[in-house]
């Protein structure tokens, strides 16, 4: 049998598909965020919080569901299980740097310097603070920079925004997730990953097992509600 030739019109289109798949490779589930992230499992974590917190009357899961809108990728990718554990692990962070969703903003971050001058494409603005805002606390000029120009707002010039808006609040710790979280749980690195991702220089390698633990203590939590198991490589 002769060798089997394709025409040059379609070799680029298989080529093309074979790149997505490689850079791709998780399939999108059935999973629908909204049927996870429940009334119940929200008000179950923000009502854990004081009366008098101001993330009471800011944060909402209305504000979330619309932000995970914007991000076709989470909790809807890999398979079932991999889904809810995102989205266990994203609120287990949440919980923690918030309080419960008590907090927006960083506890004395204004008296700190988040300006990374070395990072010379996100220039800091002279009197703009980049401490840490919303449910992961979003931080650095090298972050608030690149989320703003992907989520359509001024990170560099009005890095308050993410303190004033909840959709956008909710959408700049998805922007963190989806760049920088995201792929170790597609990848079953598990849990303690997440944590080296998000704080890693803070608490990974015995610098803090008490926060280590307090964030597995809620991922643990949140994935007995979800009806999964947490999996291994729970810490770091």
């Amino acid at each position: 049998m002769a060798p089997y030739s394709l025409s040059p019109l379609v070799l680029p289109l298989i080529m093309a598909a074979l790149s997505v798949l490689r850079l791709n490779p998780a399939m999108v589930n059935a999973v629908v965020v909204s049927n996870v992230v429940t009334k119940e499992f929200f008000d179950g974590i923000i009502n854990k919080s004081p009366g008098n917190c101001v993330g009471k009357n800011f944060y909402s899961r209305a504000a979330f569901l619309q932000a995970a809108g914007s991000f076709s990728g989470f909790g809807t990718e890999g398979s079932a299980d991999l889904s809810k554990r995102e989205i266990a692990a994203f609120f287990a962070h949440a919980t923690h740097e918030t309080g419960s969703f008590c907090f927006i903003e960083e506890n004395g971050g204004s008296s700190k310097d988040y300006c990374d001058e070395t990072k010379t494409q996100y220039p800091c603005v002279p009197g703009k603070g980049y401490y840490g805002r919303g449910p992961l606390q979003l931080s650095w000029n090298y972050n608030y920079g690149p989320a703003g120009r992907s989520i359509n707002f001024d990170g560099l010039g009005s890095p308050e925004t993410v303190a004033n808006d909840p959709v956008v609040s909710f959408k700049a710790s998805l922007w963190f997730w989806m760049n920088n979280v995201h792929w170790r749980i597609m990848s079953g690195q598990g849990f303690g990953e997440t944590i080296r991702a998000i704080n890693g220089d803070q608490e990974c390698n015995s610098r803090n097992p008490a926060t280590v633990n307090a964030r597995v203590g809620y991922y643990i939590n949140y994935c007995n509600q979800l009806g999964v198991a947490p999996g291994g490589n729970l810490r770091c």
